[in-house]
């Protein structure tokens, strides 16, 4: 399993390939295909709870979710979201908040959303928990910000690019940078020393990161800009679910290679 100073180590040298997975068999495959990072982020909310936004998601979700990604990822490094409400309000609380998260979920790092946390984010590297702070769109922040680019004019950026050395100087390891412009995204990484992981970010970026029900289209039905399809399993599970109706409803299924041959009855 990579260490944090591994992936410190790759800026500048190889691509980080970062898999938002949320579970036990997206996990196994995402370490199965050689992720670097696997990421249990807050979105599992929209994705895999149907919820309308990360809002609804609790520590106990992210704990819940993160330790069945370990139990299909047991050699990958792997991050996990601190939730909404959960650091913003009071440094103590999101200090102990931290804590609890990294002690319990079994991942390798955790993950902090916006710029206004970097108390919280000092106090977690004091208390030795590895963080990954997240710029640009914070999806978090929806209510404010919406879902679309953030730091699309000069002064923005230059406020942006302030917040990712503030991230740095606070002990972050890693961060985040969505839905920004390429070339922000091209300054940032530049003018930090820790990896920068892009998701609309564009190609300048240290990595990238895609969610695993977006770029495999699983249950996915509207694809983000900044996704590419890599695979459609939308379409071969309709095609095996209608299959399998289709032939409980003829009587095709089960057949006697499916059955239990002893009888009990003479």
């Amino acid at each position: 399993m990579k260490s944090t100073a591994d992936l410190i180590s790759m800026k500048n040298n190889d691509r980080i390939v970062m898999v938002t997975a949320y579970d036990y068999p997206s996990a196994k495959l995402a370490e199965q295909a050689e992720t670097d990072i696997i990421l249990v982020g807050d979105s599992l909310g929209m994705v895999v709870l149907g919820y309308e936004s990360p809002v609804q998601v609790t520590l106990d979700d992210m704990i819940h979710h993160s330790k069945a990604a370990r139990r299909g990822a047991g050699n990958t490094f792997i991050v996990v979201d601190m939730p909404f409400g959960s650091h913003h309000a009071d440094v103590n609380e999101g200090i102990k908040n931290g804590i609890r998260l990294y002690q319990e979920s079994d991942a390798n790092m955790i993950k902090m959303e916006g710029s206004d946390s970097f108390d919280v984010i000092e106090g977690l590297v004091k208390a030795g928990v590895p963080v990954c702070g997240h710029l640009g769109l914070t999806p978090q922040h929806f209510g404010i910000t919406g879902f679309k680019m953030q730091a699309g004019d000069a002064d923005q950026a230059e406020k942006l690019i302030e917040d990712a050395k503030a991230l740095e100087a606070a002990g972050a390891s890693m961060m985040v940078l969505e839905a920004i412009p390429m070339d922000l995204a091209k300054k940032v990484t530049e003018t930090v020393n820790i990896p920068t992981i892009g998701i609309g970010a564009g190609i300048h970026t240290d990595g990238q990161v895609l969610v695993y029900h977006d770029l495999l289209q699983y249950g996915s039905d509207r694809l983000p800009k900044f996704v590419k399809p890599y695979a459609d399993m939308n379409s071969v599970a309709r095609e095996g679910l209608t299959n399998y109706r289709n032939e409980v409803k003829s009587r095709l299924f089960p057949t006697e290679e499916t059955t239990y041959k002893k009888r009990v009855f003479e």
